[in-house]
């Protein structure tokens, strides 16, 4: 007996995150994309502007009442920040109960919101149909600080590069590549919004430098965490290993990781081990592709598990 197909809108897909979330979805087992809203392409056919895509679905107008009115059993949100707001009203307005993951930051310190990130907060997950997707840079900073929280002595440092595609479609400084051919652009280089999020998320104090590569799309976290006592490489890697045992998405290597190696993976990489001579300053790296484990692949995750159905079902792996 076939199971039941379950429907899910995309609301901003014009993006990067956007393309990538209909590919998976499109080869997800139950999920099927029944709604896609872009104000630029409404009216015109999916299939024409991607190749995951097959079928006379079209695109709709973006407005919140067009999505309230879609009928669909899951919402991916993926806008930029402050947009969220008033989609969430109109969706609850219509009086239906659908699945929400937003990907933006604005619901990430709402503690009416679950936050997904499955490796580290699965256990807080209730059923919650409410989902704030952390962000790309967040991701690669929890993941590489989480195994070191309890013996950190004093805030982390993380100084993260990312591939242009991180910036968004929206033409700016940070995704010309005419700007940043031979180039390393820094910005928002104290309070970004995912230091403070890091921040809240793991209760500590993180201190964050990001930065946009010539490159398209991965990110480069390396992490500097002082430590309350001296540590040997064996006892640093024994503890990764051990946290991340039994999660498939976050992968321990021995050298650091190339970000050339994680486009188009699903996964993170976490490596290259170095303390200080006095074995009391530990750094690491992180590398995931952003648009993937950064956003869409934790959205599906995140969107399975609310469906009750298996966390990595739908992601090539």
């Amino acid at each position: 007996m076939s199971m039941p197909i379950i429907n899910v809108g995309l609301v901003g897909a014009r993006g990067h995150t956007g393309a990538e979330l209909m590919r998976l979805i499109g080869g997800h087992p139950r999920f099927s994309l029944g709604f896609v809203s872009s104000r630029e392409f409404a009216g015109q056919r999916v299939a024409d502007h991607h190749d995951g895509v097959v079928g006379e679905l079209h695109y709709q107008s973006s407005t919140p009442d067009t999505v309230a009115t879609a009928g669909m059993d899951a919402y991916i949100l993926a806008m930029p920040n402050d947009k969220a707001g008033e989609y969430v009203a109109a969706l609850d307005a219509a009086g239906t109960d659908p699945v929400i993951v937003d990907l933006s930051a604005d619901h990430r310190f709402d503690a009416h919101w679950y936050y997904g990130l499955p490796e580290l907060t699965r256990k807080s997950y209730e059923g919650q149909r409410r989902i704030s997707n952390p962000g790309c840079y967040a991701t690669a900073m929890q993941l590489v600080l989480a195994p070191m929280l309890d013996v950190l002595d004093g805030p982390a440092q993380c100084f993260g590069v990312s591939g242009y595609s991180g910036a968004g479609t929206t033409p700016s400084d940070r995704n010309d590549p005419v700007m940043l051919r031979d180039n390393l652009m820094p910005y928002a280089l104290a309070g970004h919004i995912h230091e403070r999020e890091v921040s809240h998320q793991l209760g500590h104090p993180v201190e964050f430098m990001p930065h946009v590569a010539p490159h398209f799309r991965g990110i480069t976290m390396t992490a500097n965490m002082p430590l309350q006592r001296p540590f040997s490489r064996d006892e640093v890697i024994a503890r990764y290993r051990e946290r991340y045992a039994d999660e498939p998405l976050v992968r321990i290597v021995d050298e650091a990781p190339w970000v050339s190696a994680i486009a188009g993976r699903h996964h993170v990489d976490i490596g290259g081990f170095t303390l200080s001579a006095d074995g009391r300053r530990l750094v690491a790296v992180a590398t995931e592709d952003n648009l993937l484990k950064g956003a869409a692949t934790q959205a599906m995750q995140n969107l399975n598990r609310a469906f009750a159905l298996p966390e990595l079902a739908g992601i090539p792996v």
